[in-house]
């Protein structure tokens, strides 16, 4: 459930929380064509509000519009500084961001090149999304009957709106048979990713993640962590991964900004080396959640201060 705050962006300005409505005819809403972010801001420990990686987020959500061909009549600049101000107006500590780009009402039908491209940022508070105890003690998953997208049937890059009803499907699968999190596999048979995350598993030290042929998002999350485990000397390699390397991983994490760096104990009621988090995920979250959160003072590029 999102509890309500006060404000939300709406086409250039903050307006009420519960005024902050579109029409049933609005586009987007009955077509898909449309695009978002999610983004986290952190309390540190100096006291401070800063936004993890705003700028990224912004890029990619312009580059998910212009793809989409619904590019925002507003600058990165104004973006960025529509973010900052949802936070910094609703009095937020810390809390989750969603940009969304969307094609207003007007015409209906598939052809609508005339209709308003409006855009909203909202925020709320969002713990840890899979779960309590899921940075700790891991999360069982269960491989989709659902394929992520191809890459010559859709835009597996861009963060589209309507490109999510697969997830929300595989999502849905998952949960019902009593699972946390449901892993697609592409349409070549290959490990893809999460509903809503990216994917890598450990092997004799070793780091894999399928690379960005296998219809992934190229997550901001992914691309932090590839960064941390670079620095602290473990090697990655981006490369196609298979269903069975996947099941004798000696450990295995997802990343996304939901889901931060959340450890997989279980994938198709086989347990993942111990069936604990392992010494790779655990350093791994122990740098990250310290550059976040401010007792790692290293890569202030990656943060936009609020407060």
């Amino acid at each position: 459930m999102v509890d309500k705050v006060a404000k939300i962006w709406l086409d250039g300005q903050l307006v009420d929380w519960d005024a902050a409505n579109v029409h049933i005819l609005t586009h987007t809403l009955h077509y898909g064509v449309g695009a978002f972010e999610g983004i986290r801001a952190y309390e540190r420990a100096s006291g401070e509000t800063a936004i993890f990686r705003l700028r990224e987020h912004v890029e990619r959500l312009l580059d998910s519009s212009k793809m989409a061909l619904c590019s925002p009549p507003f600058t990165r600049e104004q973006i960025e500084a529509a973010c900052v101000a949802t936070i910094r107006e609703n009095g937020m500590r810390d809390g989750y961001l969603r940009p969304l780009v969307f094609v207003g009402d007007g015409a209906m039908g598939i052809y609508a090149p005339n209709n308003p491209v409006r855009l909203a940022v909202a925020a709320w508070k969002w713990g840890t999304y899979l779960g309590d105890d899921a940075l700790k003690t891991g999360i069982r998953c269960k491989v989709s009957s659902f394929q992520r997208h191809h890459v010559n049937v859709s835009l597996a890059k861009a963060k589209m709106c309507g490109q999510y009803t697969n997830s929300v499907l595989a999502k849905r699968e998952a949960k019902m048979g009593g699972y946390d999190e449901a892993i697609l596999l592409d349409t070549q048979g290959n490990v893809s990713e999460g509903s809503g995350e990216n994917l890598f598993i450990v092997k004799k030290g070793v780091v894999y993640t399928p690379d960005l042929s296998c219809s992934i998002l190229e997550g901001i999350t992914r691309a932090t962590a590839i960064t941390l485990l670079h620095e602290a000397g473990v090697k990655v390699v981006e490369t196609r991964i298979t269903r069975d390397q996947l099941w004798l991983a000696d450990e295995v994490f997802l990343t996304g900004t939901a889901a931060e760096i959340t450890p997989v104990r279980e994938v198709d009621d086989r347990a993942i080396g111990t069936g604990a988090r392992g010494p790779v995920t655990e350093a791994l979250q122990s740098r990250f959640f310290a550059i976040v959160k401010g007792r790692d003072e290293s890569h202030r590029e990656w943060l936009t201060q609020v407060s």
